[in-house]
């Protein structure tokens, strides 16, 4: 049965279009000196001279904004609808226009009328934009090589733990999702990110299938001499170095999008391990800038960007309001920040991940943040993070009507790279912080990184990416990213620095400050006071430490548990965390890049509550609580293991076996990614 040329849906859009840019500019024509129609007819033909004007010219503005870098692209998206709406007006005879300013002025009211009419019929969901996406998938698919094989969408529901998915599933408040399983048959599983529980560790265990050399979010690296960062573009491409064997989840035609690493996908959008400051993409470009020319598409963002921050500073005086404890500082920089995270680079990953299933590309991997960045503040379980993951459902309910219009079939694989644990902030718990403890107890000059700079990183490879260094035109995006990649940046370990303590979650690191690792003797002859005055410090559960004598250690205040062989000597440091932890305990410490002291923070027996070392309200990156619970939702046809899965490597096989079993992986090796 043929497509029709035009759907029912296609002029009802049009017709409320049409009647939404009448009001809008007749409002405008109230509101602005110098803006005026001199009838009814009139301003009929100027709200249909500006569909049909933008219609033909939008694409043009695109292809040479693209083209031309990413300063045209800004201004496109700031001026190009009032150059759409000019060029319409000055088609129909007797339209007072004093000034281009005057259209600008015009347009935005105009972009703004159809945002609100846009809301309003969609009781404030993004199905409009999900429409949108469709319709574009429908107007640009072209046929692919090989469409009766599926591709495979991986969705990183970035640090929502797998209790939290469960539970809002049984409240039925992620209507997606759980259609998916009630009504398709998809299976919902935990599986078990091991120490450390964070971002990077997973990420580089899922696309490349390794999880050793990454001990923490950042570390002190011995042989470079200085910290490492993972969500630092830099450093990122170090790590990804290091790890790679050109074999990743991604190889076989693949595209990373907003991640930290890339998989060794052929393409990489926003993707941290393949920034590079001087360079700009141009398809990244035209990608960006058909999303940004949208009325409806780059006033969303920034209508919704406003209503973000307005959300969160009511939420933040809610939580002062009613006393929530535990909470931290909600400020006005972070406010920003969740605009960004939560509604831009939402919108734009969605819109990207479109654009490549339109493509057919096999294999797609992306990374929605949204959950993750407000519960570090807020809490994982407070009602505003499940907002956000509330509409993380409707994301995946967009991406799920792209499928069903792209040129091959898809699956769509849900997964986070780890889960979220809560409590009170070490310092606002105890009164000091980590590093000022070991300050304390050794008198020796230490060097603290402890500021949270997840988000931060966010931000800067949303910057970097849309930035380039080689023209004037590029200069402005390129220093705004090189100032937030300052602002990330760690503090340099000066000279004469004895000790370097970081903070990642609820773990702390401790390092001395030169190329090799002490040993537990060699700490106790330097600083005596520093392991036992820790280990007795009431927000510290244990300290692990690499022994001379016996090899790994876990120290508690009243009990040693020795790694290679679970001997436990008094008390077991590591009873609240189950049989298993001994064993992934130990291939952490024994890591090269293991700090000479690894601090975990004290967990609530009852609770599970957890302290960060970081300004952190919801952590993760230690042991206790639900950070290490993670999930898998997978369609029916592709296999779960019976065994549980344990590990991110573990579930690059699973993932990998998934491609497999789809027909993909040509001429790469099932067992590349074993470690």
């Amino acid at each position: 049965m043929s497509t029709p040329l035009v759907r029912t849906g296609d002029v009802g859009r049009i017709v409320a279009t049409f009647v939404t840019s009448v009001l809008a500019l007749a409002f405008a024509a109230a509101v602005l000196p110098g803006l005026g129609f001199s009838s009814f007819p009139q301003l009929l033909a100027s709200a249909a001279a500006a569909l049909l004007v933008g219609a033909l010219v939008r694409p043009v503005l695109v292809a040479m904004s693209a083209a031309i870098g990413w300063l045209a692209v800004l201004l496109m998206a700031v001026l190009g609808q009032a150059v759409i709406l000019s060029l319409a007006l000055s088609l129909i005879p007797g339209v007072e226009a004093e000034s281009f300013w005057v259209v600008l002025a015009a347009a935005w009211i105009a972009a703004a009328a159809t945002t609100i009419v846009a809301w309003m019929c969609t009781s404030g969901t993004p199905e409009a934009f999900t429409a949108a996406l469709v319709r574009r998938t429908r107007k640009q698919r072209r046929p692919v090589d090989d469409p009766e094989a599926p591709g495979v969408i991986f969705v990183q529901l970035d640090g929502v733990p797998f209790p939290v998915l469960r539970w809002q599933l049984l409240a039925a408040t992620l209507p997606t999702a759980g259609r998916w399983i009630r009504e398709r048959g998809y299976r919902l599983v935990e599986w078990t990110p091991v120490l450390p529980p964070t971002t990077p560790a997973s990420q580089l265990g899922i696309l490349h299938g390794r999880i050793d050399g990454v001990p923490a979010f950042r570390w002190y690296d011995r042989v470079l001499g200085r910290v490492l960062v993972a969500n630092r573009a830099a450093d990122a491409a170090e790590i990804e170095r290091r790890a790679s064997d050109g074999r990743g989840l991604l190889a076989d035609g693949g595209v990373s999008i907003s991640n930290l690493f890339s998989g060794d996908a052929e393409r990489s959008l926003l993707t941290m391990s393949k920034l590079e400051l001087k360079r700009g993409s141009a398809d990244t470009r035209r990608r960006v800038a058909w999303y940004l020319a949208r009325p409806d598409g780059f006033a969303g963002s920034v209508f919704g960007a406003v209503a973000e921050i307005a959300r969160e500073r009511f939420e933040a005086r809610r939580q002062r309001r009613r006393d929530v404890r535990p909470r931290g500082h909600r400020g006005w920089l972070f406010a920003g920040m969740r605009a960004v995270t939560n509604v831009v680079l939402r919108d734009l990953n969605t819109a990207l991940v479109a654009e490549e299933m339109i493509r057919g590309t096999r294999s797609v991997y992306v990374d929605y943040v949204d959950y993750d960045e407000v519960a570090h503040h807020a809490g994982a379980l407070r009602p505003e993070s499940l907002d956000a993951l509330d509409r993380l459902d409707h994301v995946l309910e967009c991406l799920e009507a792209v499928a069903a219009a792209a040129p091959r079939p898809y699956r769509l694989v849900i997964l986070s790279d780890h889960g979220q644990s809560q409590g009170a902030i070490f310092a606002d718990r105890y009164g000091v912080d980590l590093s000022t403890v070991c300050s304390q107890l050794t008198a020796a000059r230490v060097e603290a990184v402890e500021q949270a700079v997840e988000g931060w990183g966010r931000l800067n490879g949303l910057l970097a990416d849309l930035s380039g260094g080689g023209t004037s035109r590029q200069r402005a995006a390129h220093d705004a990213a090189l100032r937030v990649e300052r602002r990330s940046a760690p503090p340099a370990v000066t000279a004469g620095s004895e000790l370097v303590v970081l903070g990642s979650g609820n773990l702390g690191l401790v390092y001395a400050a030169e190329e090799r690792r002490l040993t537990m003797e060699d700490i106790n002859d330097r600083w005596p006071a520093l392991i036992p005055g820790l280990v007795n410090h009431d927000g510290v559960g244990f300290v692990a430490v690499l022994s001379a004598e016996h090899g790994p250690l876990a120290v508690g205040p009243t009990g040693v548990h020795r790694l290679s062989d679970a001997t436990v000597t008094g008390d077991d440091p590591l009873e609240l965390f189950g049989p298993q932890i001994s064993a992934d305990l130990l291939r952490a410490v024994s890591m090269p890049e293991a700090p000479d002291l690894y601090v975990n923070s004290a967990v609530g027996r009852d609770t599970g509550e957890v302290s960060a070392f970081e300004g952190l309200v919801g952590s993760h990156g230690g042991l206790g609580g639900w950070q290490g619970r993670a999930l898998l939702l997978a369609p029916p046809d592709l296999l779960i293991p019976d065994q549980p899965i344990r590990g991110a490597h573990e579930l690059h096989r699973v993932l990998v076996g998934y491609l497999e079993q789809l027909g993909q992986r040509s001429g790469i090796a099932r067992d590349a990614a074993d470690v």
